[in-house]
């Protein structure tokens, strides 16, 4: 039995996109249960689109989407030679032929199949042509496609599938100035490369029966194919921009986390069971492309949220503080001038869905701000609120360890010895350290921000308190 080879072949022409991201996964699951290989390939020979910028992007986001390959990356615009070779074996063979219409002549020939309802289609004129080339027509080189029988594939997603060669034209398979076409580039590769099976998405279809056809002509078998159906917005239309979806990477710029992304693009069209989430060990286990559904997926920001924050929440804090740390750089804040990164992951993780959250809610751990919020500081910095906070004050100033069980006794003893409640005493004290009405329990708010930092923020609101009252 073969290795299974499976690829990913993304032009460079854009950002890795949400599809593109999932057919990557769906391929690099299957060459990974199946103890194969993956291989990364950039199919750049759409020489006017193809940028730099756009190949890092794709690197960048397997990288970070932590889908390795075996082999690659390899670009087309480096094996043109190859791709040259088979033409000219194919040429030698009979199997291709050059074509001499002008662009004039196929727009006639189209006009005139369109006014009798026919398919446009090129009509094969040139396909036994002996005579001499055109003066100053540079001609395409066309595959001759057979004009008989069936094109048969079992497709791993979808079944069966049978075309008719019939509907199927001489494919342009290189260009009046010599360069290769995307259906002809594309079996060469796979043909090189050994790859066994090629999933991606169901736009690709047509193409099949022209890419087997291809295979057959070389004397090569063709890969098994599985075609994954798009990915549509909450309106039904195929996902998009405007349905809120980015480029991999601004993933990772939005906060969240990569195998969050991943659990939620599998999930896009596959299922075991009811279960929501995944280890990516546990997927390797339990994948296989033929569970896949034949019908689109719904993309859900809401679902992904609800994921990454499940992930944010179990897994390793030490592994969300890395994830976390770049965004810390972006924000210009050094992590030194606070509490370490993975207590305040363990802090608060429950309430942040992504890392930006957690950013933006612990502020106030590593730099004072500039106000309190209105509402918190009229309810809950009035005047009675100084005499809890002056105790607090006293007691935590004497404390000889600032650790959260003695913070923890010296505010549940101040609210003993005046007498209130717990909420009375903690509240006014959360919102002279942190700003506002919210953070996390108020022992661990007070060691996260320090012994030094937050007697300086009693005393800033014992201050404000003292001038409200002057006013």
């Amino acid at each position: 039995m073969s290795v299974v080879r499976t690829r990913f072949a993304p032009s460079p022409t854009g950002f890795l996109h949400i599809g593109g991201a999932r057919t990557a996964l769906f391929s690099w699951l299957y060459a990974r249960r199946h103890g194969g290989q993956f291989v990364l390939r950039i199919e750049d020979t759409d020489l006017e689109r193809s940028t730099a910028e756009s190949v890092n992007a794709i690197l960048e986001g397997m990288t970070w989407l932590g889908l390795d390959y075996d082999e690659g990356p390899f670009f087309q615009t480096r094996r043109f030679d190859r791709y040259r070779e088979v033409i000219e074996q194919l040429l030698a063979q009979g199997l291709a032929y050059r074509c001499y219409c002008t662009r004039e002549e196929l727009e006639q020939m189209r006009s005139e199949q369109m006014a009798v309802g026919a398919k446009p289609r090129y009509d094969g004129r040139h396909r036994d042509y002996e005579g001499p080339p055109r003066a100053g027509v540079e001609p395409v080189i066309r595959f001759k496609n057979p004009l008989v029988g069936e094109v048969i594939f079992d497709d791993l997603v979808r079944g069966p599938i049978v075309i008719s060669n019939l509907e199927l034209d001489d494919l342009i398979i290189a260009r009046s100035d010599g360069t290769p076409t995307y259906n002809f580039t594309v079996v060469v590769d796979d043909l090189d490369m050994g790859i066994t099976q090629v999933i991606r998405g169901d736009d690709h279809i047509n193409n099949t029966p022209r890419q087997i056809n291809i295979f057959r002509a070389l004397s090569a078998e063709p890969p098994r194919y599985g075609h994954v159906p798009m990915i549509l917005g909450a309106d039904g239309k195929r996902l998009s921009k405007r349905h809120g979806a980015m480029g991999v990477m601004e993933y990772r710029e939005q906060g969240f986390l990569p195998e969050a992304l991943l659990n939620y693009l599998v999930r896009l069209g596959w299922s075991h069971g009811d279960r929501e989430i995944f280890s990516l060990e546990e997927l390797v286990e339990l994948f296989d492309i033929e569970d896949v559904n034949r019908g689109a997926s719904t993309f859900n920001p809401d679902k992904l949220l609800w994921l990454n924050h499940q992930y944010i929440m179990g897994s390793d804090p030490a592994h969300v503080a890395r994830h976390l740390s770049p965004h810390f750089a972006r924000a210009e804040i050094d992590p030194a001038t606070g509490p370490e990164l993975v207590e305040l992951v363990k802090a608060q993780r429950e309430r942040s869905r992504t890392l930006v959250e957690l950013l933006e809610r612990s502020l106030y751990f590593y730099r004072d701000f500039e106000a309190y919020d209105e509402q918190a500081a009229a309810k809950h910095l009035a005047a009675e609120s100084r005499l809890p906070l002056r105790a607090l004050r006293e007691r935590l100033g004497a404390l000889g360890e600032w650790q959260i069980e003695s913070l923890h006794e010296a505010v549940q003893g101040v609210a003993h010895e005046l007498g209130l409640g717990f909420g009375k005493v903690a509240q006014p004290l959360r919102v002279a350290l942190a700003g506002g009405p919210v953070s996390p329990a108020i022992d661990a708010t007070l060691a996260l921000i320090g012994r030094e930092r937050s007697l300086a923020r009693i005393d800033r609101a014992l201050t404000f308190i003292d001038r409200r009252q002057e006013a």
